[in-house]
């Protein structure tokens, strides 16, 4: 079975009516070499390519001359017959075709079968391994396997030496348990698995025959995959034939379509069956990519799926983001939306800059405003405010995890709180502010940033939090086993937390609080399944050698902040490009891998460069994002872009957050909301950390995150009833619209100013615009109304006005259009 296939393509060109065309078939190969089967039980997947670059391997007839030494079947698998050489002639119904030289030898004897090669990855392709199954960490019904193969070595003693010899009988392997509940032949929680026709049977049969070999130390060992096609445009409905190459330590190249493990991550867009196969859902346009996995390695094919509306008039570029998504957009054939109105532009950059709405004269002021570059302007205003630096510090406490301990720790928590607000108000560049945060000495009143090692208590913590908040990835899983989807082994994972093992912590003279030091000695982790004592290893990297006395968080820091680092400042960009977005370029924004490629390539490596550039300034980045024609877009759908999440063909709208939502309820209804230990007026977005939601019904029902995890997820956005409920009929919202003082309050005693008046107001307050003529009419006749009931009545007039404005005001705040961001 040792074959494979290289980039091998041949191309026939076939004259019909004067006019050349042209067909390619991918075969396997060794580069520069012929394509070969070695023994009588390989294979090979062909890939036939047709004029317009779409795939025709099921579409073609395939002939074999001579046709005595292979079969090639309907879907493009050949299979040896005997030893020769052969042409394979792939033809359409059209007449056209393209042929490639194939060679079988040693079709007499059969090829030794080597168990982590060729028997382990069968148990991860039918999910025999999976952590659902016989690969969680306590097996199932007694039959235990290594997560995913990823130790063959113990997969190896639990099938053959384990169970009396009941899992396994060599003397006539079709009665072997394994292979009996494996096919179906008896009970199996897990149902059958495997046909007895099939290859994967087979394999275990001959595997069984040979003797069980664990296989020899000089077998060659898996380097790498890689997948062809690695990326195609294909169309919505149209289907893909994929195939692997493994490429062992030896040289050789080994086809291994037909034992890998395949996973859509867009499964509503397309799908992938086991032999390699995948299927474009119709009437879906973006990108999906099938992850491949074979032993501890994987590869990624992505499909673009076009919808092919001419698309030739987009709104101006701006920028460098407007030639990447608009570019993006062509390709698709996505038109975009047009370009939002002012009083949209306002009340959009206000929320996501600031994390507020705009005043009333701030509104009154912009729309006035006759600037060509006002919008510009407007953003500059609002990065120049500690309402900027506020907002972000909220979001930064969250993923840092600023959490108060209990009723303790109140300095720490908000010591930590203002060194992020005035670090992102004085526009300290994010290489430098995130260097103090990892690197941080001494004790909170000296150091601030210091507090994050007592948020973020321990060792393992501290390598997961800094891997997945400033490097985007999530090193977790390879604490006990190999990353099932990523490179990252259990080595990675303790060398990379060798850079925490030198954190000291003393009390100091402040009860409650502690010290942060570098506690001088070698810099080393156990890996507990190897025992052995791994050194500080950057990811990707070579294990470091650090002087005992030098703090290797030192390291850790120049490493990160470095320029070169494939992951920091891809992870920053895409984590802002969410906040602005609603949806990152890679999702979720924080697990950036090779098996979850990002949407946009290049514009993800636009703006990493460009955020490196300037200096990793994060001001200059929210600055190119929001001055951007594509952040500016309408967030109104046309005929053909509302389904769209990953294109930003528009402004996708998002729920306001839980502290934003409830400062502009206290705007509009002129009802601050007191916290305990701040200042009157204090924003819910300033609050420094978790402690303020047990004491805010508000804050928890709306899902401010209770700061447990590094995880944004951790935030909910969804909608509940609670919420619903809550806006509806709570007390506390009624106190807000009814209290003394309140907006209801002083509309309603205004007699110098008209209805009129007062109503557009609201709606600048609200909506950032004033009231469309509906709009306007029918709150004039409710106010008419209530007046005229409480008149017929002989009720007292000014308080049916104040509860008709309090009517008024309670309307508007529960529209999705105050509700959301758009």
């Amino acid at each position: 079975m040792r074959i494979g296939f290289y980039y091998i393509i041949v191309s026939f060109f076939a004259a019909t009516n004067l006019m050349a065309a042209e067909l390619n078939i991918y075969a396997v190969s060794k580069p520069n070499e012929e394509a070969k089967l070695i023994g009588p039980d390989a294979y090979l997947q062909l890939v036939v390519t047709g004029v317009s670059i779409s795939d025709i391997t099921r579409s073609v007839s395939y002939e074999a001359d001579p046709s005595s030494i292979v079969n090639v079947s309907k879907t493009g698998h050949v299979t040896p017959l005997s030893d020769g050489s052969v042409k394979v002639i792939a033809k359409t119904s059209e007449g056209l075709s393209t042929s490639i030289e194939l060679t079988v030898e040693q079709f007499g004897t059969p090829q030794p079968i080597n168990f982590p090669n060729e028997i382990v990855p069968l148990f991860t392709k039918h999910g025999c391994n999976g952590g659902g199954c016989h690969g969680k960490s306590e097996g199932q019904n007694g039959f235990k396997l290594s997560l995913l193969g990823f130790e063959p070595t113990e997969d190896f003693e639990y099938l053959v030496k384990e169970g009396r010899g009941r899992r396994l009988f060599p003397a006539a392997p079709q009665h072997s348990l394994l292979l009996r509940k494996g096919s179906g032949d008896l009970p199996h929680g897990g149902g059958a698995r495997f046909d007895h026709d099939s290859w994967d049977y087979k394999a275990i049969v001959r595997w069984m025959e040979q003797g069980m070999p664990y296989g020899s130390p000089d077998d060659p060992k898996l380097e790498s995959i890689s997948v062809y096609p690695s990326s195609r445009i294909v169309e919505p409905g149209a289907e893909q034939q994929l195939a692997v190459s493994a490429f062992y330590t030896d040289g050789s190249v080994r086809d291994v379509t037909g034992i890998v493990s395949y996973e859509s991550n867009q499964k509503e867009m397309g799908e992938v069956n086991q032999s390699g196969l995948v299927n474009m859902l119709r009437d879906q346009t973006g990108d999906m990519a099938v992850m491949i996995r074979y032993q501890e390695h994987v590869s990624v094919f992505q499909a673009t799926i076009p919808l092919g509306v001419p698309t030739e008039n987009f709104p101006v570029a701006k920028n460098f983001i407007d030639e990447k998504v608009f570019n993006k957009l062509k390709t698709l054939g996505l038109p975009s939306s047009e370009i939002c109105d002012d009083t949209t532009f306002l009340r959009r950059t206000a929320i996501d800059i600031a994390g507020r709405l705009p005043s009333l004269q701030e509104v009154e002021d912009f729309l006035s405003n006759d600037h060509p570059e006002k919008r510009s302007q407007w953003i500059d205003s609002l990065l120049s405010t500690t309402d900027y630096a506020e907002y972000f510090s909220n979001k930064w406490a969250a993923i840092l995890r600023n959490k108060r301990k209990g009723n303790t720790y109140t300095r720490g928590t908000q010591a930590f709180h203002e060194w992020l607000m005035g670090s992102l108000h004085a526009n300290k560049p994010y290489n430098q502010l995130i260097t103090e945060l990892v690197t941080a000495r001494g004790e909170i009143g000296h150091n601030p940033a210091s507090a994050w090692f007592r948020n973020v208590t321990d060792q393992k913590e501290r390598l997961q939090d800094t891997a997945q908040v400033l490097l985007g990835v999530r090193l977790q899983c390879a604490e006990c086993h190999h990353h099932p989807y990523e490179k990252w082994s259990q080595q990675d994972y303790y060398g990379f937390s060798a850079f925490f093992s030198r954190v000291g912590k003393k009390k100091t003279d402040v009860p409650g609080e502690e010290a942060v030091f570098h506690n001088v000695g070698l810099a080393t982790a156990k890996n507990p399944k190897s025992g052995e004592n791994v050194k500080p290893k950057p990811l990707g990297g070579d294990e470091l050698n650090i002087k005992p006395e030098d703090d290797p968080r030192l390291d850790l820091a120049a490493w990160m902040t470095s320029e070169s680092n494939p992951f920091f400042a891809k992870m920053l960009v895409n984590r802002y490009w969410k906040h602005f977005f609603n949806r990152a370029i890679v999702e979720p924004e924080d697990d950036m891998r090779v098996t979850n490629p990002p949407t946009n390539p290049d514009l993800l490596d636009s703006l990493a460069g460009h955020f490196i550039k300037s200096g990793y300034d994060l001001k200059d980045l929210i600055r190119t994002i929001c001055n951007s024609t594509t952040y500016q877009l309408s967030a109104i759908p046309n005929d053909h872009n509302a389904g769209d999440r990953q294109n930003y063909s528009r402004y996708f709208p998002k729920r306001l957050t839980a502290e934003v939502l409830l400062d502009s309820i206290d705007g509009i209804t002129g009802s601050s909301t007191a916290f305990s230990g701040q200042l009157p007026g204090t924003r819910a977005v300033s609050l420094p950390d978790d402690s303020y939601n047990s004491s805010s019904y508000f804050l928890t029902v709306f899902g401010r995150p209770e700061m447990d995890s590094a995880c944004e997820c951790e935030r909910a956005q969804g909608a509940s009833l609670a919420q619903t409920l809550h806006l509806l009929n709570s007390k506390n919202i009624q106190d807000k619209l009814a209290g003394a003082g309140g907006s209801a309050d002083k509309l309603s005693s205004q007699g110098e100013r008209t209805n009129e008046e007062k109503i557009v107001e609201l709606y600048k307050r609200a909506f950032s615009r004033g009231p469309k003529e509906d709009e306007m009419k029918t709150a004039i006749d409710y106010i008419n109304k209530k007046t005229q009931q409480a008149k017929e009545a002989q009720g007292k007039i000014n308080e049916a006005n104040k509860m008709a404005y309090e009517d008024l005001v309670w309307a508007l705040l529960n529209t999705k259009e105050f509700l959301f961001n758009h």
